[in-house]
């Protein structure tokens, strides 16, 4: 069944393939559909490659629970202390103020909210405010080009240069916290963002094919990526042999990582077991994910927010589903989607995990067909 909803979106255009997975325990179910370009060179496989873009919050979220576990950072800690370039952070005095109409911040950023989205940047539902436009300009931020986003000291002292849209604490945007959460992890750590997470998560759950680029041996899996064309059909956006075939400058806490889709099942069962890897190993503690899985939005805020979040809430990394509005919509859900064409989804009711890679830009912040028929067949299976 899965395989053959996976071949309607196929071959009806919608995207040229998929990989996909439904589990529940130790019964997964996984279909490969189409093929890993739209000239059909190779068919998709299981263990295809994909850029997951957005998926890679959670992953970079759990890195920074991590560290609050070690003792090198706390929840309530001010960021400025290991990002000096967000010590004094500036306001523009309303949303629609220009950017150089600025009163400082009324408190310190702190490590809970870059975790929760709330530390002042990012995207807000209306992309034409003025102190949104030098997030694209000066950050790069919007669909993931690893190539184009200048190296992190670079990039930290372009973010300190734009002033927040809201003060602390105040209003949930999307994104950019999550690049910011790959640089605290860097600093507090002292290790890059790719070896922190390679060592501490990947190397543990064996996700062997998790990183922020794809190495040469590894090409043949990797597949093209694409944008929707003016006439609905996709348009090449990058080859296997493009931009996520050299090391980035910048890696991207925000959207920056390759992955498949039984590697990225490793990483939620994990969740699922509430911190335990394979063989008994734990990664995190149960109140860490607790607290990853957990809303903190307040009504308010999901609403200003609902371009993106469509009424859900959002914890450490991720949306938190709240009011069952829709047959997927459990309660506790959590997970995410990518710009890339991607989403994950563990819901810890009922041990049930959902992944779809694609390789077909989202045309729009609103969920596309094929995310919303995965999700309601698992919500029926």
């Amino acid at each position: 069944m899965l395989h053959k909803l996976l071949s309607r979106h196929v071959d009806n255009g919608s995207v040229p393939g998929a990989v996909a997975l439904v589990g529940r325990g130790d019964q997964v179910d996984v279909a490969a559909v189409g093929h890993v370009d739209v000239a059909g060179t190779a068919p998709m496989v299981r263990d295809s490659i994909f850029r997951i873009a957005s998926i890679t919050k959670p992953v970079v979220a759990a890195a920074v629970m991590m560290l609050v576990e070690d003792g090198r950072i706390a929840l309530d800690d001010p960021v400025g202390t290991w990002l000096p370039e967000l010590a004094s952070p500036m306001v523009v005095r309303t949303p629609e103020s220009p950017v150089d109409d600025v009163v400082p911040a009324v408190r310190p950023i702190t490590v809970f909210d870059l975790l929760t989205s709330r530390a002042g940047h990012g995207f807000p539902s209306d992309f034409s405010l003025p102190a949104v436009a030098p997030l694209v300009s000066e950050l790069k931020q919007g669909p993931p080009q690893p190539r184009s986003v200048p190296a992190p000291d670079a990039w930290m002292a372009a973010l300190s240069r734009i002033p927040l849209l809201h003060q602390p604490g105040e209003a949930w945007l999307y994104n950019i916290c999550s690049d910011i959460q790959g640089m605290l992890v860097a600093r507090a750590s002292g290790l890059p963002l790719p070896d922190f997470l390679a060592e501490r998560l990947f190397e543990p759950l064996g996700m062997t094919d998790t990183a922020f680029h794809v190495p040469r041996a590894k090409l043949d899996r990797f597949t093209s990526y694409y944008v929707p064309g003016p006439a609905g059909t996709p348009e090449l956006a990058d080859a296997p042999d493009g931009q996520w075939s050299t090391p980035p400058a910048f890696p991207s806490g925000a959207g920056g990582l390759v992955s498949t889709v039984d590697d990225y099942h490793a990483f939620a069962r994990m969740l699922l077991a509430e911190g335990t890897a394979g063989g008994g190993r734990r990664l995190l503690t149960p109140e860490s994910v607790r607290r990853m899985t957990t809303n903190y939005l307040t009504p308010a805020q999901r609403k200003a927010g609902g371009l993106f979040l469509e009424g859900m809430g959002w914890g450490f990394g991720g949306a938190v589903d709240i009011e069952a509005v829709e047959p997927w919509s459990v309660p506790g859900r959590y997970g995410w989607v990518g710009g890339t064409g991607t989403a994950a989804h563990i819901t810890p009711s009922t041990g049930a995990v959902t992944i779809l890679l694609t390789q077909l830009q989202m045309s729009s912040p609103s969920f596309p067909e094929p995310m919303r028929d995965l999700w309601r067949y698992a919500a029926d299976a």
